[in-house]
């Protein structure tokens, strides 16, 4: 009975050794197998990373997210005239607009001065103001902004109309005024816009040209703020 149990015993340890030996000759007939492995899970690991940096890359600059410039339709005494308008930013990154780079220019506001978009070249000394600016007032709601704005300019435009809401060219409340009854084609036009920031604050879009322009720098102004965009903070 013990010589059987030996011998079993034997039998086992035998199997166990060749088994070992197997597994040592595949390592040492295959010397890179287990490096080759490890290198394998690590590129895995660094795909992964990868895809992290590009997700990262992947947020577009405001340049990228809009195009550097785009045709835009205005209207001009009823007749249709494209234009190609070229993308601009306002001074605090908050918004962009495209602009008619051919007949105006955009100067960025210093300090508390609001962006103004002006005509390329200057006007004759004796010409009333052509100019829109854009002003953001970010802790001031537009419904609350409109009222104080309207008693502003009424004291410019005695004759300022009612405040209406709009949703073209832009969505939120205008304002309109006509200088001297606009009797006179050179009698000075305020059309302004009062609008949402997309959080607690507002933008103030201001036109200011002259009675007989409102067909040409008006039309032109209104065009340009089609392609108003606010952007929103990242």
């Amino acid at each position: 009975m013990m010589k059987k149990a030996l011998v079993l015993f034997l039998f086992a340890a035998a199997a166990i050794l060749l088994v070992l030996f197997s597994v040592q000759g595949d390592t040492w007939n295959n010397p890179l197998k287990e490096s080759v492995q490890s290198e394998d899970g690590l590129a895995a690991d660094g795909n992964k990373v990868e895809a992290g940096e590009k997700e990262k890359e992947g947020k577009t600059s405001t340049k990228e997210k809009f195009e550097e410039e785009k045709e835009v339709v205005v209207q001009i005494e009823g007749m249709e005239e494209k234009v190609i308008m070229h993308l601009n930013k306002g001074k605090d990154c908050d918004y962009v607009i495209y602009i008619d780079e051919e007949r105006y220019k955009m100067v960025k506001g210093e300090g508390d001065d609001p962006d103004a978009i002006t005509t390329k070249e200057a006007l004759p000394e004796n010409f009333p103001e052509v100019s829109m600016t854009i002003e953001h007032v970010p802790d001031t709601a537009p419904e609350v902004l409109v009222k104080e704005f309207e008693a502003e300019l009424k004291s410019e435009f005695p004759e300022l109309e009612d405040v209406k809401q709009v949703t073209e060219p832009v969505e939120g409340y205008q304002l309109h005024g006509i200088a001297n009854g606009g009797q006179q084609g050179n009698d000075p036009v305020v059309h302004a816009y009062v609008i949402s920031n997309s959080q607690a604050g507002s933008f103030v879009i201001t036109e200011r040209y002259f009675l007989e322009a409102a067909e040409g720098h008006g039309a032109r102004f209104y065009a340009m703020l089609t392609e108003f965009h606010i952007v929103e903070p990242e």
